[in-house]
């Protein structure tokens, strides 16, 4: 890591440098002009900082794809792993130190498509990390591929003539398979996904958020959906319900867009469960 101070050990007046979360040696960054992704990332980072967590209490792991890449440039503990299996590496890493704070990076092909069994089971188990679930709704960096989230009747390399499967809505997924926290929000509305990104990680119990992010290279280009000032604003469009009338012309999901914490229900951690469960088995061995 970088021979920086902690930002637990900044002088703090209340603002956020993020400068002190970065590795600077990497920049400048791989993202394409206007990505939502980069936006995504500094919500990130500014909501650890606002938790103060230490960067040596902090892991990242990221999958394979244009959100996998933003965690090399978080300058904490960071993993870059297998396509689609973030959340498995992230399992086995909780386990092995649970003292750490674990954050997953991932997009909506690497956690969904490749990945959704381990998404799944991920909500099941309810392990405490958080799952980013940045969702550009393609797969951006390996051609531009239609995901389980891209919108109907839009153009990719694998659906030349619209694409006819409907949106898998990730949200909804999570909240049936046991998630105890489940948000979504947009990069729009930064420090509100700020806040929701602080919540998710103080959540005890496995948190994810979904972060409709934008791809004006490879997804709205073409789609003739304009450049990333116009995506981000069709984002702020989507979150009205008139937008629905019309899921053709509806930049991202055609189910109605609701933002903010989701879901949050009280259920039993993993481990806090494991941890009972083997005193209780080592206490009545030790009674016979």
């Amino acid at each position: 890591m970088n021979e920086r101070p902690a930002p637990d050990s900044l002088p703090r007046d209340g603002s956020f440098e993020i400068r002190d979360w970065l590795r600077l040696e990497l920049m400048p960054h791989f993202m394409c002009p206007g990505c939502g992704h980069g936006i995504a990332l500094r919500a990130l980072l500014w909501a650890l900082d606002e938790l103060r967590v230490r960067k040596d209490d902090l892991a990242v792991v990221s999958g394979i794809g244009c959100s996998g890449r933003t965690a090399a440039y978080i300058d904490a503990n960071t993993f870059h792993v297998t396509h689609g299996r973030p959340l498995a590496f992230a399992t086995g890493l909780k386990l092995a130190r649970p003292d750490l704070t674990v954050v997953v990076i991932s997009g909506d092909g690497d956690s969904l498509a490749i990945g959704g069994n381990h998404f799944l089971h991920a909500c099941r188990r309810n392990l405490d990390m958080t799952l980013v679930l940045l969702n550009n709704e393609i797969y951006g960096m390996t051609g531009g591929q239609v995901s389980p989230t891209t919108s109907a009747a839009r153009f990719t390399t694998t659906t030349p003539f619209g694409n006819n499967e409907p949106v898998f809505d990730a949200c909804e997924v999570a909240k049936a398979a046991g998630a105890t926290f489940v948000g979504r929000e947009a990069t729009l509305q930064t420090p509100n996904l700020k806040e929701l990104l602080k919540e998710a990680i103080a959540h005890h119990g496995f948190s994810m958020v979904e972060v409709i992010s934008d791809c004006t290279e490879i997804y709205g280009r073409k789609n003739d959906l304009g450049n990333s000032p116009e995506m981000i604003l069709n984002q702020k469009q989507a979150m009205r319900p008139e937008a629905y009338r019309n899921t053709v012309d509806t930049p991202f999901r055609p189910n109605p867009f609701h933002t903010g914490v989701l879901a949050k229900r009280d259920r039993s951690e993993y481990l806090d469960t494991y941890r009972a469960r083997t005193e209780a088995l080592r206490e009545r061995e030790e009674s016979k």
